[in-house]
Formats: C-alpha cells, structure tokens, sequence
C-alpha cells in the first residue's frame, strides 16, 4: 500500500497524518504513536523524521496542506491513514468526524 508512494508523497501523508491528529487541537500519545510507527515503516530519511517530529510538537500550519495535493492514485491511502490516526486513541470527536467527512468529501471517495 505505501510501497507505491514517492518520498516527497510519503512525507505529505505523514503531514497528513500529524494534522488529523492535530484536529482535536491535542494529540494523545496513540496518536503520536501512530504517526511514529508509520514514519519507520515509510523509511524516511534523517531530515524528514525530524520534520515528521516538529509536526507532533506544533501541528502543521492551516494552510499548509489542500486535498488537491493528494494524487489520484493515493487518495484512499491518504483518505484510510487519517482515518486510522483519528480512531487510534478510541475516541472521536464532532469536530474530527466534520473534518474526516470533509477530507473524504473533497477526495471523491
């Protein structure tokens, strides 16, 4: 599944990730957790683990991240890693659900 991502869209499911872990405006330790495993099982390099970190201490800025980067072909990835970062702490709220809905919404999925 993620052995078809290109490093530069390796690093933005991970800024993904850490911002739909953010979405609650806290992130629980599963969370952080979650984002850590998957940044191992991605293989990144050196100076993008250490930007995969910043992102778990301040969330990444608003307007930094758009559906519309997010190819075709890995959308569900994208869509299904949100998802799975949201739910790892067993408990989601309004707002997360709002933005989970929105993400698939504005994917097509």
């Amino acid at each position: 599944m993620f052995a078809q991502l290109s490093p530069p869209h390796r690093l933005l499911l991970l800024k993904f990730a850490a911002a739909f872990a953010w979405a609650d405006l806290t992130i629980q330790p599963a969370e952080a957790r979650f984002v850590r495993r998957l940044a191992e099982r991605l293989e990144l390099a050196e100076e993008e683990a250490a930007q995969v970190e910043a992102w778990l201490i301040t969330a990444p800025p608003p307007g930094s991240l758009s559906p519309e980067q997010i190819p075709d072909e890995h959308r569900r990835v994208f869509l299904e890693t949100a998802r799975a970062v949201m739910y790892v702490d067993g408990d989601i709220d309004e707002e997360e659900r709002q933005q989970l809905e929105a993400l698939r919404s504005a994917l097509g999925l």
